[in-house]
């Protein structure tokens, strides 16, 4: 039995996820990638993640209405969303919260608050 944390990552950009592998190269988590919003819908009922890492600016479905989606499903509604995002007004990050997410990271990610987030 594998008691490794799972994580899902949802960024469009590639680099993103190898950056957050990088980082976790270490630590016990199983980690997953999905490069859009649409897919990481599609993927919760397999992989069911401990936490969801999910970047804000996506072209296809932004992270704002993934996190909404998510919490609005009584399936995955217990699943923390750690939103990843670029924007820094205070206006953006409250948009995140109210959305459902549980914590957020600026970008670029740094590696020490990203251990303490999850």
């Amino acid at each position: 039995m594998n008691s490794a944390a799972s994580i899902l990552v949802v960024d469009d950009q590639p680099h993103n996820f190898e950056v957050i592998e990088t980082f976790l190269d270490e630590d016990t988590y199983l980690l997953h990638y999905t490069n859009s919003g649409v897919k990481a819908l599609e993927r919760l009922d397999t992989l069911e993640p401990d936490v969801i890492l999910l970047d804000v600016m996506m072209p296809d479905l932004d992270g704002i209405e993934v996190c909404r989606r998510i919490k609005a499903n009584p399936k995955w509604e217990h699943i923390p969303i750690i939103m990843i995002t670029a924007l820094s007004s205070k206006k953006d990050l409250v948009i995140c919260l109210q959305a459902g997410a549980n914590d957020f990271l600026s970008k670029p990610v740094n590696s020490v608050e990203l251990r303490a987030r999850l």
